[in-house]
């Protein structure tokens, strides 16, 4: 088995907490979900960054987001997703006139006259791409080691594994970040926010979840401290007078902080009285961030990418120098409706990366942050009739302004639902699904690198990186990508 097993890596061995503490209380909420304080790290920064990942759940269909433009691969597109006569929409085919507005420009034109253009909602994007602060990740995906088309179809799994469970929502989304299916415990994110926790005077606030539960955040010792759009999550109880009364706010808050001689209840004393703390901590500081960049109404994920911009304008009375967020938005299960939905879901997303974008240029910290798109995986690029279906490879985007932009990553695929013998059938794994030739250990080990993340400790983030780059001979799948300026 090539999956992430932490307790297999020595230094991700000698991080692991000695005791975690186990207890949850049903009147108490997700305040509580605390990382342990104290431990060692990797390296020490001097300056501030963060990381930003923006989920999308369900399964973002790729070739409606970073659409084929050129005259010859649009019409491959348009053909095989029903398109109309004349280049028009049709099907779950975008007309070319629709994409012009969004029509990307890289600094260097792609080989053989490749153009792209994002999809029509996406004007915000589009604009940060062409003047160089975003860049696209061409067909990246979940892989355990480099893969072809030959070996993906054989027998031989020990010589060649897949990412287990393919094409299951809950299991890729957990291998895109984690790198194990469903039930991991450890995600890469918060094995960089391992590294970093003594980098943050309040290591509390190294990993923060503006969106939920997720395995990304966690790590051997970074648990995700999860915070809603309004800011920190307290305990209402001892935050507010409980049936008007404030005695009974005194009576409870000194019920469930002050010391006991049980040793379980006394621990989970201490972790309710620093969950009060750090609630206290995160408001204040938070009340002395404005944004007067605007961000959409009635976006979910505006909202969550607002209350991480008003964190990271609130580091230095947090302290913290090394940061590592998560916010998703879901509904990209589209198997019906495809081109009714998307384009409300894609431009949420546009409409809040754009913000959020404009609120780092604000705090004056554009190139010390970046945000990346994931999802649980492409989908096919045949039409199933109105959607399409789950689907391996996925085009991305990374957006800030320590992003090398205005360019693409990754070898454009060709647009074809691989039913051929025919050389692009190597692409595609049927239906048009596209086989990665860029794993997801690749993009974050980029992303990781530009963090802080050394190339000792590397392996202890994603120990799959291994079989990628020079140390596996394949310098065709490298290790940094290239995306992230020094």
């Amino acid at each position: 088995m090539h999956l992430l097993q932490p307790h297999l890596h020595s230094r991700r061995a000698f991080l692991r907490r000695t005791g975690q503490l186990a207890l949850t209380g049903t009147a108490l909420p997700f305040a509580l979900n605390l990382a342990t304080i104290g431990e060692a790290a990797a390296f020490d920064a001097t300056d501030y960054k963060a990381l930003v990942c923006v989920f999308m759940y369900g399964g973002n269909d790729y070739a409606n987001t970073v659409v084929a433009y050129d005259n010859p691969n649009y019409n491959l597109y348009s053909t095989i997703r029903n398109g109309g006569a004349g280049q028009t929409a049709g099907g779950i085919a975008l007309a070319r006139s629709a994409l012009t507005p969004t029509l990307l420009t890289p600094t260097t034109a792609l080989a053989n006259g490749r153009q792209y253009a994002l999809h029509p909602a996406m004007t915000g994007l589009a604009g940060l791409f062409n003047a160089g602060q975003a860049a696209v990740q061409m067909n990246v995906g979940p892989l355990v080691e480099p893969l072809t088309k030959a070996q993906y179809s054989g027998a031989d799994r020990t010589a060649y594994p897949l990412p287990p469970k393919l094409f299951s929502h809950n299991d890729q989304q957990s291998i895109w970040q984690s790198s194990s299916p469903e039930g991991s415990t450890v995600g890469w994110g918060g094995n960089m926010g391992d590294l970093a926790l003594s980098s943050n005077s309040t290591s509390l606030f190294t990993c923060i979840n503006a969106t939920g539960n997720a395995v990304f955040l966690a790590g051997d010792n970074a648990l995700s401290y999860q915070v809603s759009s309004s800011g920190a999550v307290p305990i209402q109880g001892v935050k507010n007078n409980v049936y008007n009364s404030a005695a009974v706010k005194t009576a409870l808050s000194s019920l469930v902080q002050q010391n006991r001689f049980h040793t379980l209840e006394n621990e989970y004393n201490k972790v309710t009285a620093r969950s009060i703390g750090a609630e206290v901590q995160v408001s204040s500081a938070l009340s002395g961030v404005t944004l007067k960049t605007p961000f959409p109404a009635g976006n979910s994920l505006a909202d969550q990418l607002k209350v991480v911009a008003r964190l990271i304008g609130a580091r230095t009375a947090m302290g913290t120098k090394r940061q590592v967020f998560l916010v998703s938005i879901g509904g990209f299960d589209l198997h019906d409706n495809l081109i009714a939905q998307q384009p409300t879901l894609l431009g949420k997303v546009s409409d809040a990366m754009t913000s959020f974008y404009n609120a780092t240029v604000e705090l004056g910290v554009a190139n010390k942050v970046t945000a990346f798109t994931a999802s649980d995986f492409g989908r096919t690029l045949a039409s199933n009739g109105d959607g399409s279906d789950h689907g391996w490879g996925s085009h991305h985007l990374m957006v800030g302004g320590a992003v090398n932009g205005a360019a693409f990553y990754g070898t454009p695929p060709p647009i074809s639902v691989g039913s051929t013998a025919a050389p692009e059938d190597q692409w595609h794994v049927g239906q048009g699904r596209l086989l990665p030739r860029t794993a997801v250990d690749q993009y974050a080990a980029t992303l990781a690198k530009w963090f802080g993340v050394s190339d000792t400790d590397m392996m202890g983030v994603l120990p799959n990186i291994k079989r990628f780059g020079s140390t596996s001979g394949r310098l065709d799948y490298p290790v940094d990508l290239g995306f992230m300026k020094p």
